[in-house]
Parts: structure tokens; C-alpha cells; sequence
């Protein structure tokens, strides 16, 4: 337990915000009451109410939380009142948050801990760490302090499930907790390596080398949930308007949810169809009463009733949170807005789909969901013409105010909503003459244009991945053939389809030229490891480690994945995440 020995006895707890799903996930209230936990608060900037004699703090390893410990503390100096004080950092403990103590005058009047929480098991197939803040803290601040911490996670998964011998990655962040992670190995090598491992293919990739992927709207069930409701630590809460009632509940989704398992992964445009049907089973097992006798009623009362009522109230919740979706995506032309995606994914009605973002602020319709339009315009364009980035930015600004500068120049800075440089227009001439010309002349012409431009690298990587589908007629969301149908036929997510291809190929072979348009830093294992069977049943289990967050689109995608190559995926992320959870780290100023 995270509570320590060293402070026995009644004592107030105050919690950080971050951290109070996590260890709900883990110890509850009574729990936490049974380890004299007396009151619990939630650090925020306001006065300390507590009366009792002893407090402890579980925070995040950060300045500004040091700092509020010690306005506690010298508060209590300065009204001449004696309490005994433990921090307790969580995932670790940093040297700064000492020399902050020492600045503060209060490092020989607090102790501090460390909770070494690194992995909530959000599900049989979900790991994470529940860092939110990583994403922000290495790619726009370029701040290394966590990646210690992932790469002690991925050595805990290798210690108990491993040893992890095919590892491959791509990107910066990737890369260095790889290191990290073989130093760990080496330095705690045991008779592990005789073992047979239950998960042997790991793959670490960067947010930054798919941000694509993370800014399209999410169209699986489970996606348009966490879009809507917010999922956290797994959970979610659902009000009035889901429950019919005055009442909220707080409702755990996984895979123990016989209801929610069966659909969280589907198109949200079959989901109705499944929770009808599964509405007339239900009723019809219940009939099934009708002409029992009394031991039959017995039996049936005491074997299969409380899992039918259990399974009805489930239904009954994720039929409220559809019709919920329904009328707030209808309010808000969710069908012309997804035109408007895949617009911009294949490359078509530029000039339009500006229009439409132009307008959407205008109409001041969300400041999240505007940026989130103009940096999906900005990185499938490999930045904006300078004319449509002054004129967004500006109706930006004039629509939601003039703070949000500073926004701007975050999102320029982490690669998000970028300017084009003089010249780089010409990558739009160039894919057009490339449509007119073979392959190889393209090849020489692009040869030519490289000196002036550089091409989008986007629309470079789709092409040679495939990511746009080509499909005669509509797409079947109802029977997919593949990946894309996380995102209605439109687009396959690139993070997954690099994995595909990797796995597939055994390494980077053949895709030397994806690797150099996604800024290289990829790696593979040093020395190929000879298998029985060379196939993707041989893998069986993959650690898909996600780092700056993995979307739930993604996670259904590589479950199909697995479904059609015969094997399973695990995944670990730093946290889950979504269009507006990276941008509102965009927006957030934390020390």
C-alpha cells in the first residue's frame, strides 16, 4: 500500500487531481480509511482547512506542487502550529523537487516517499501509465524527465512476460527508452533468457510520427465515447440524459462488460443494430418464464436472473449513451464534418474544406475542435500557405481571443499548425505533374523540386503506405476487409499500418524511403532471432507501446489486426488520448 509506516496514525490526505482515478482504480475510499486516512482533499489553489496533526501528499514530481506544500508549511510556521508532513511522489521522486525544498526553507521539516506506480491495467489487453502530461512535457518541452519511468515499465512486462526479443521502434523518444530499457536488462540479467516468453514482439513508436491518426474524428464505439463522455482510468460517468433518471452513474468500461465488449470496437453505424438485437434476446430469454414449473422457476431465479437483470441495466445504459452521441453529433453536422476529414486526408477540395474550417470559427462552434481542424489541415499539407495561416490565425483570434497566441506558437513549436516556407507550394504542382508522368519521370522531377521544396510528407507516406483505401462502390463497415474501417473506408491509421508492415517484413527493409519522410530514428533488432515458424502466428502476442498516447481508433484497429493475422496485441501507453486532449495540452501552461 502507498500509505507509509513511517506516518502512523489518523492523518488528512490531499491528492492530486491526475492522480485520484488512478488510485481509486486501486484503493478505495475504505480501504484508504482503514490505513487511518481520515479526510481526503484534492490539491488545488485554495486555503488548507485540514485540523489534523499529521499530512500527507501524493502529487506528481512537479515544481509548482512542491511549491504548494511549502506554502502549507510555512503558513503553519508562521502561525506557530506543529504538523508532520510526507510527500509522496508518484511515478518517482526528482532531485529538482529537493532543491525546491531546500529553496522553500522546509526540506528538514517534510519527509518524502516515492509511490512507484508505473502500470493500471485498464483492461486484459490495456496497459497504461496514466502520464497525461508526458505528451507535452517531451514533445513540446522537450523535457526527458519520464522516459526512465517507460523504460522501467517495459523492463517489469520483460521481467515477468518476456524475454522481449524482437524490438523494434521508430522516433527520437522511441529510440532513447529503448536504450534505456537495454541498460536495465543488462544490468539485471538472469536466467530469464531459457524462458519461453510469452510476449517476444514489442514496438515502440512516437505520438510525433503519427499525429494524423490522433486529430481525425473517432467513429468506433469505444472512440466516440471517450470523444463525448470522457473516458477516464477506464471508467466513465454518465449523467441524467444516459441514465433516465435524476441520478449519475460511474460505469466500468471493459472487457467484463458483456454488452460494451461485444460492440467497442464496431462502426458506431452498426451499434444500434447489435443493442436492438441483443434488446429482443434479452426479452426473449426472459419469456422463457412463461412456461416453467416451480423447480425450473427455482433454478432460473437462482442460476440465470441476476446476470439478465445485470445485463439489462448494461444495455439500458449504452442504449442512452447512443441516443446521447446521436443528438449531440446531429446538433453539430457530424456527417459534413467527416466529409471534411476525408477531404482533407485524400488530398481533395482544399480550397472548400478551409472554407469550412473558416467558418466553423467564425460560428464559434469550439475553440478545441477549430484547432483541431486547422492542424489536421496543416499537417496532411505539410504546413499552411502563409496567406490561409495569417487568415486562420487571425479569425482564430478575433473568434476566441487573443490569449490564445501563445497556443499558436505551442502547436508551431511541437509541429502541429505550421507554416509553409516560400517554395513549398510547389509540392502541390509537383503531385500534379506526377499524376501525369509515370512513376519514374515523377521520380527525377521530384529529384528537381527537392532543391526548391520539400514535398508533403503526408500525402508521401499515404502513397507508398496505402493509408487511402480504393475500394469500387461503399465501403462494407458492416463486413471490413481492413483497417480503415476505424475511420469509415476513408483512411488506414498510419501507426498501424507501419506496424503491419514492420512486423510483416521483419524489419525496415523495403521501407527505407516511409522511414526517411517520417525523419528516420527507427531501429530493429541487432541480431535476426531464427524462428520455427517465420509467419505472424509465430508472434502470437505483440507489445504495442504507444508513447505521448495511443487513441482508442488505434487500439481497435490493431485488435482487427490480430483478429485477421492469428495473433494477439497488447498495449502499453503513456495515457490514452484523443484530438482534444491533445489540444487542450496545448493550451495548459504546467511547471
Amino acid at each position: 500500500m502507498f500509505v507509509p509506516p513511517q506516518l502512523p496514525g489518523k492523518k488528512d490526505l490531499f491528492i492530486e487531481g491526475d492522480l485520484m482515478s488512478p488510485l481509486d482504480r486501486i484503493a478505495n475510499v475504505s480501504i484508504l480509511k482503514q490505513h487511518d486516512v481520515d479526510k481526503l482533499y484534492k490539491v488545488e489553489n485554495k486555503p488548507v482547512v485540514s485540523t489534523s496533526d499529521q499530512l500527507c501528499f501524493l502529487v506528481r514530481p512537479r515544481i509548482v506542487n512542491v511549491k504548494y506544500v511549502a506554502g502549507i508549511v510555512n503558513a503553519d510556521k508562521a502561525a506557530g502550529r506543529s504538523r508532520k508532513y510526507k510527500i509522496i511522489f508518484s511515478p518517482q521522486k526528482f532531485y529538482t523537487c529537493e532543491m525546491v525544498l531546500e529553496e522553500e526553507g522546509i526540506f528538514g521539516d517534510v519527509t518524502c516517499d516515492e509511490w512507484a506506480f508505473y502500470l493500471l491495467p485498464l483492461d486484459d489487453d490495456l496497459l497504461s501509465m496514466e502520464l497525461p502530461e508526458f505528451f507535452r512535457d517531451y514533445f513540446l518541452e522537450g523535457d526527458q524527465r519520464w522516459i526512465s519511468g517507460v523504460a522501467r515499465a517495459l523492463e517489469l512486462l520483460n521481467s515477468v512476460f518476456g524475454p522481449f526479443t524482437h524490438t523494434y521502434g521508430i522516433g527520437r523518444c522511441a529510440k532513447m527508452v529503448y536504450e534505456v530499457w537495454r541498460e536495465l536488462v543488462e544490468e539485471s540479467e538472469c536466467d530469464g533468457q531459457a524462458r519461453r516468453p510469452e510476449i517476444s514482439h514489442v514496438f515502440l513508436m512516437d505520438r510525433d510520427v503519427d499525429y494524423v491518426t490522433a486529430l481525425c474524428s473517432q467513429v468506433v464505439y469505444e472512440g466516440l465515447m471517450d470523444d463525448t463522455f470522457r473516458i477516464k482510468c477506464g471508467s466513465v460517468d454518465f449523467g441524467p440524459d444516459v441514465t433516465s433518471s435524476d441520478r449519475s452513474f460511474k460505469v466500468l468500461l471493459n472487457s467484463q462488460d458483456k454488452v460494451f465488449k461485444e460492440i467497442r470496437n464496431e462502426h458506431f453505424s452498426n451499434v444500434f443494430g447489435f443493442l436492438s438485437q441483443k434488446a429482443r434476446n434479452l426479452q426473449a430469454q426472459y419469456d422463457r418464464r412463461r412456461g416453467m414449473d416451480i423447480k425450473q422457476m427455482k433454478n432460473f431465479v437462482s442460476q440465470e436472473l441476476k446476470g439478465l437483470k445485470q445485463e439489462h441495466r448494461l444495455l439500458s445504459l449504452h442504449i442512452g449513451a447512443c441516443e446521447s452521441i446521436m443528438k449531440k453529433k446531429t446538433k453539430q453536422d457530424f456527417q459534413e464534418l467527416l466529409k471534411t476529414e476525408h477531404s482533407l486526408l485524400e488530398g481533395f477540395d482544399i480550397r472548400e474544406s478551409t472554407s469550412y474550417i473558416e467558418e466553423h470559427i467564425d460560428r464559434q462552434v469550439s475553440p478545441i475542435e477549430s484547432l483541431r481542424l486547422m492542424c489536421l489541415l496543416s499537417v496532411t499539407e505539410n504546413g499552411l500557405v502563409p496567406k490561409d495561416y495569417r487568415s486562420l490565425k487571425s479569425q482564430y483570434l478575433q473568434s476566441y481571443g487573443p490569449e490564445h497566441l501563445l497556443t499558436f506558437h505551442n502547436l508551431k513549436r511541437i509541429g502541429l499548425l505550421t507554416e509553409q516556407a516560400p517554395g513549398e507550394a510547389l509540392t502541390a504542382v509537383e503531385s500534379k505533374v506526377s499524376k501525369l508522368v509515370t512513376d519514374r519521370a515523377a521520380g527525377k522531377l521530384t529529384d528537381a523540386f527537392s532543391s526548391l521544396a520539400r514535398r508533403s510528407n503526408f500525402r508521401g507516406i499515404s502513397k507508398r503506405l496505402g493509408l487511402i483505401p480504393r475500394v469500387d462502390g461503399e465501403y462494407n463497415l458492416k463486413m471490413p476487409r481492413d483497417m480503415a474501417y476505424v475511420f469509415s473506408g476513408a483512411y488506414m491509421p498510419l501507426s498501424c499500418k507501419i506496424m503491419e508492415q514492420v512486423l510483416e517484413r521483419k524489419g525496415w527493409l523495403g521501407l527505407e524511403e516511409v522511414v526517411r519522410l517520417l525523419n528516420g530514428n527507427e531501429f530493429a533488432p541487432t541480431e535476426p532471432v531464427m524462428e520455427e515458424n517465420p509467419t505472424w502466428e509465430a508472434q502470437r502476442v505483440i507489445l504495442a507501446v504507444f508513447l505521448g498516447g495511443c487513441t482508442f481508433s488505434e487500439i481497435s484497429a490493431l485488435r482487427f489486426l490480430g483478429k485477421e493475422k492469428g495473433c494477439k496485441f497488447i498495449f502499453l501507453t503513456t495515457a490514452i488520448t484523443s484530438s482534444a486532449r491533445m489540444m487542450e495540452a496545448m493550451l495548459e501552461t504546467r511547471v
